[in-house]
């Protein structure tokens, strides 16, 4: 008999994972790329570089036998180092056990290494160069234009959009189902920036920490790369009285730098030259419901629910859509109305509430992390972890170093800020915690 054939549209992060768990199941899978093999073309500057890996997005490479591959490859980052306008840093950890960290990995590298490892299951062939124009769902058509060529035609049995946060494949099921949908712009754009290595090839910064320059209404991020550079991120307002529509002119930008990062201009020379040519980037939250279209559709990853990346989880709960869809089809075996179905149910409320959360930690981030009340709340809350570790989660330790659903998470804690709320109405230090109360509200 003839293997069951799928069809991806995307091969980004996400798309090449999901055909490597198909392929493991002896289907055959075609994914479908826009863009050209970024193995044989360099990456445009100005797409983000590096991004953080943790638990979700391990578990789904260990799954597929890539992990052991990428792990030399990454570099852990133990907490946020906080730059104050002043020069001062201070470090907050994201955990308090040893392997509580998060990891920077080069997206290129990560990208190319899914791509060939798809390939070598003998399964899975990667279409580039063809970017979907329309997807007809009843005829199971699919248009895509190849280079300069006309529109061609490709039929298929299921399709699986892994297309991102603009997906036609998207487009296609919300027009035929109905289904919700929603678009959220954030108002806010992002430029990167490098800090190169030192002369000697060292490090500039902390390279075991995620850096962080919160101004307010805008902030600045910087990753460490295996070559001893950081990837920075200005995250910035698109429009307004500082804003990246006001700040253009090389003598703007360095006002911009002189007075809200001064300790950054000399990390990075090629800062205008940088500012002005590298591409800026929109942010967006996607709320889609449902995710699927009978037996013959779904989608995956940023297509579903793309998520600002203030909680480092894009990735990660893009490979865990695909885990989970994997563990489906092993549980209904070939009955894939029923898989899209049982998809669409568990995980529609897992993407809009880590979509939620993340735009949630932009504004601690950006707002709330040099703030004494922050500060204060955050201590009682690994406090709190280490009376009650069975039952007192901080919401940050949920999300990245454990795998419990992202809406369980929400739930559990908004809970939790409540119980912080009690516990400072009896001690508005902080510094003491009345057990039993605590004990009492978890109960509740």
């Amino acid at each position: 008999m003839a293997k069951e054939k799928i069809t991806l549209i995307g091969a980004g992060l996400a798309g090449p994972l999901m055909a490597t768990y198909l392929a493991k199941r002896d289907f055959t899978v075609d994914i479908f790329e826009r863009h050209p093999d970024m193995r044989k073309v360099s990456q445009s500057a100005g797409r983000s570089i590096n991004l953080a890996l943790s638990v979700r997005g391990i578990h789904a490479l260990k799954e597929v036998g890539l992990y052991e591959k990428i792990a030399p490859m990454t570099i852990p980052m133990k907490g946020r180092r906080i730059h104050d306008l002043n020069g001062g840093t201070h470090l907050q950890p994201y955990g308090q056990k040893k392997e509580e960290v998060i990891y920077s990995v080069s997206r290129a590298q990560l990208n190319m290494d899914l791509m060939s490892l798809a390939e070598e299951t003998g399964n899975v062939r990667i279409h580039f160069n063809h970017k979907l124009i329309t997807a007809n769902l009843d005829g199971n058509e699919l248009k895509f234009q190849h280079k300069a060529d006309k529109l061609k035609s490709y039929y298929f049995t299921r399709v699986v959009g892994c297309d991102g946060s603009s997906s036609v494949l998207r487009e296609a099921i919300v027009y035929k189902t109905g289904a919700k949908y929603e678009k959220k712009p954030l108002g806010h754009g992002y430029k990167e920036l490098v800090i190169p290595p030192s002369k000697t090839g060292q490090f500039l910064l902390d390279s075991k920490a995620l850096h962080i320059w919160p101004r307010g209404q805008y902030m600045l991020i910087a990753l460490p790369n295996m070559d001893k550079s950081f990837t920075c991120t200005l995250f910035f307002p698109l429009r307004g009285k500082t804003s990246f529509e006001t700040v253009k002119s090389d003598n703007e930008i360095m006002d911009l730098f002189n007075n809200q990062f001064p300790d950054v201009i000399e990390l990075i020379p090629s800062l205008i030259n940088d500012f002005q040519k590298n591409t800026m980037g929109n942010l967006a939250s996607v709320y889609c419901d449902p995710w699927h279209f009978a037996d013959k559709a779904a989608l995956l990853g940023d297509a579903a629910h793309a998520v600002v990346p203030f909680f480092g989880q894009g990735m990660n709960a893009s490979f865990q859509d695909c885990s989970v869809l994997n563990t489906l089809i092993e549980k209904h075996k070939g009955d894939w109305e029923s898989i899209f179905k049982a998809y669409s149910f568990t995980q529609i409320p897992n993407g809009h509430a880590i979509a939620d959360m993340a735009i949630e930690n932009y504004y601690e981030m950006r707002d709330h992390v040099n703030d004494p009340e922050f500060i204060k709340r955050r201590k009682l809350e690994l406090e709190l972890e280490k009376l009650f570790p069975d039952q007192f989660i901080p919401r940050y330790s949920m999300v990245s170093f454990h795998q419990f659903p992202y809406a369980e998470v929400y739930k559990k804690g908004e809970k939790q800020f409540k119980i912080i709320e009690e516990v400072l109405k009896v001690d508005p230090s902080g510094e003491t915690i009345d057990k039993s109360l605590v004990s009492q509200l978890m109960a509740e």
